[in-house]
């Protein structure tokens, strides 16, 4: 499966922004799906997945309140609703794919497949 991140761009703090990740080759329904962040100097890290079905999501503690993962299968698109970001949030952003069918959703490793990134940039 191929995936492309887009939405990204900049905005000032308290803002919002929705970033999709569109999937083809593939139906995305076939994965558990996660973003990722990475700030420069930093490692990537988890920021929030959601279910095949969609009926379960997962969030880092430092966005839980201000982000929503959601999922439309028919669109074949994910979806990262951002709301009140923070300069903290900026950072290029990843969505990521996961073909397996384990528990795991909070490390890199986990996934199989990964898109190009969106930069995200918070002004304060």
């Amino acid at each position: 499966v191929q995936l492309q991140a887009f939405g990204g761009g900049l905005v000032q703090a308290g803002g919002y922004l929705r970033l999709s990740c569109v999937a083809s080759g593939r139906t995305l329904s076939s994965y558990k799906m996660g973003w990722f962040r990475q700030a420069p100097g930093k490692e990537r890290e988890f920021v929030a997945a959601i279910s095949r079905s969609g009926g379960d999501t997962y969030y880092a503690d430092s966005v839980k309140g201000r982000f929503t993962i959601s999922r439309d299968n028919a669109k074949n698109t994910v979806y990262l609703q951002m709301n009140s970001l923070k300069p903290e949030d900026t950072a290029v952003y990843y969505c990521a794919a996961d073909r397996g069918y384990s528990d795991s959703y909070y490390y890199t490793r986990v996934y199989d497949y990964w898109g190009q990134g969106t930069q995200v940039t918070v002004s304060s």
